[in-house]
């Protein structure tokens, strides 16, 4: 899918706030010196879009997040942090550039708040600093750092839903368990919510490893000891008693999306095999997963509403569909 012209020009944004060393437009610059987490910079992209820069003091930088709007601002509005996959936003797979998602929600009343940095650091707080990622502290930032900033700066109604895709549909899990009163909901969609046990373990290392090139012991430390089971949504599932959980996942067949129009390129029949193989073998893993953790929970007698797909692979075009089918059970947590 092509970029639009406003993601494209939100990446260019949120490239150049990272790198500047001026004040960004909109709102005076903090001193991180201070040692205070506070929105430093704003940018508008429309009507009901802007890209707004909070500095996290646990990381010490600046993170640029896509916000949208609701078009009636005289009455608080919730927040839905919708997080990015394992490119974290900071490449072209994000719900800015892959989705309609913008339009979707230019007529609901809520504060929709997305995270452009994270790339392959499972949103959670690291044991130490990693020689490719630096230091990561994604759990204190989403659970204690950026609340409070945004509803602030939003005005908001104070109520809070988080979803996922991929390696954020296990973040929004352990985020959940980490804050158990922020939340009314945590949706995931296709994430993998078993970490410590061999496939959960493998699965994180390839994203971290074999396509971050960064070291996963740096993250929760050694393969299998206490800080992956620690961090394992579903050995700590009983945790979750009092949030609303929304699972889902495809079977990892190939579906609605995995067919090729006469006349495509043969780059478009490459990337369509890519996605029915790769894209197939992935969600046929977080699809066990999934089935896994809604097991765990009705075993514990928390509720949860959980969508099995019979077809999909580990792609945009379920994903944002995932969205709006999950949207009503969402909307209804933030009343």
């Amino acid at each position: 899918m092509k970029f639009t012209r406003s993601a494209r020009g939100l990446v260019a944004a949120a490239a150049a706030i990272a790198i500047s060393v001026g004040t960004p437009v909109g709102v005076a610059a903090a001193d991180p010196a201070t040692g205070e987490s506070r929105v430093t910079g704003s940018s508008t992209y429309g009507p009901q879009r802007e890209l707004v820069t909070v500095y996290s003091a646990s990381m010490g930088r600046n993170i640029p997040l896509d916000v949208l709007r609701p078009a009636d601002r005289s009455k608080p509005a919730p927040v839905f942090y919708l997080l990015n996959g394992a490119g974290g936003g900071e490449d072209s797979a994000s719900w800015a550039n892959r989705t309609n998602y913008a339009e979707f929600f230019a007529g609901k009343h809520v504060n929709v708040v997305t995270p452009m940095k994270g790339a392959f650091s499972y949103y959670t707080d690291w044991q130490r600093a990693d020689p490719v990622l630096g230091v990561q502290k994604w759990q204190t930032f989403l659970t204690k750092e950026l609340p409070p900033v945004m509803d602030a700066y939003l005005k908001s109604s104070g109520k809070n839903a988080v979803a996922g895709i991929s390696m954020a549909g296990t973040t929004v899990l352990n985020l959940a368990i980490a804050a158990p009163k922020l939340y009314t909901m945590a949706a995931s969609y296709s994430g993998c919510a078993r970490t410590s046990d061999p496939l959960g373990e493998r699965y994180i290392r390839t994203v971290i490893e074999d396509r971050g090139k960064a070291d996963a012991r740096n993250m929760w430390g050694a393969y299998g000891g206490p800080g992956w089971r620690k961090n394992d949504p579903y050995l700590n599932a009983g945790k979750l008693r009092g949030t609303q959980i929304y699972l889902s996942s495809n079977s990892g067949l190939p579906g609605q999306d995995e067919s090729v129009d006469a006349g495509s390129s043969a780059g478009e029949g490459i990337a369509l095999a890519d996605r029915v193989i790769l894209g197939g073998g992935i969600e046929a893993v977080t699809n066990v997963c999934t089935q896994q953790m809604a097991e765990k929970l009705r075993s514990l007698n928390i509720p949860a509403t959980v969508v099995i797909r019979p077809t999909g692979t580990h792609s945009w075009g379920y994903w944002e569909r995932e969205l709006h089918a999950s949207w009503p059970a969402i909307a209804r947590s933030l009343k």
